[in-house]
């Protein structure tokens, strides 16, 4: 039996996937214990003058600390998304596809850590915020930052036409009468 090109690649993109995730949770984890061991809370440390700074919150919500009453269905959801993403992850034969769904898995698993084993209790634990740029009305973490770098990464491989396996959808070109060429419309470039 003969193995496909993309099945021999798939190892590779999968192990991509675990070492992103892997190191995306190790990061946030790690920048949350050392905020937790060395600021109080609300303490507010300026790292680039007044541009970026640091200041300790525990948020019980999502973003912006909306639905701070329902911390628990969060939690679920995060579950309900990480698991998601390991059933999904057999589909992806493409490298950026795999950094786009280890920094969402690698995001969404920090902030469930914190939901799921920090104070009050579990699965209504606050989560670690404490990075701050004035300008935004929004305090966040290195998970959140993990999450929105998917997602930009995400609209940038959707907006090129590249599929989970790599490959690029190349538009036929249009004839001087404005009609699609049916000769290439099947071209494909691996990406």
């Amino acid at each position: 039996m003969a193995v496909s090109e993309s099945s021999k690649g798939r190892p590779r993109v999968l192990i991509v996937l675990a070492v992103v995730a892997f190191a995306s949770i190790a990061i946030d984890q790690i920048t949350k214990l050392l905020v937790v061991q060395n600021l109080e809370l609300g303490e507010v440390v300026p790292v680039v003058g007044d541009l970026i700074q640091f200041r300790f919150v525990k948020n019980s919500g999502a973003a912006f600390s909306i639905g701070n009453a329902y911390t628990w269905i969060f939690s679920i959801l995060a579950a309900a998304v990480t698991v998601f993403i390991i059933w999904f992850a057999r589909r992806i034969r493409s490298f950026a596809w795999a950094w786009v769904f280890g920094l969402l898995l690698g995001g969404t698993i920090g902030n469930l850590i914190d939901r799921l084993f920090k104070e009050p209790g579990f699965g209504v634990g606050h989560v670690v915020d404490f990075i701050t740029i004035p300008l935004l009305p929004a305090i966040f973490n290195l998970a959140d930052v993990s999450i929105t770098a998917a997602m930009v990464l995400f609209l940038i491989l959707t907006i090129r036409g590249i599929g989970l396996d790599g490959t690029r959808h190349v538009a036929a070109p249009k004839d001087a009468d404005g009609e699609t060429g049916s000769t290439t419309a099947d071209e494909r470039e691996q990406v």
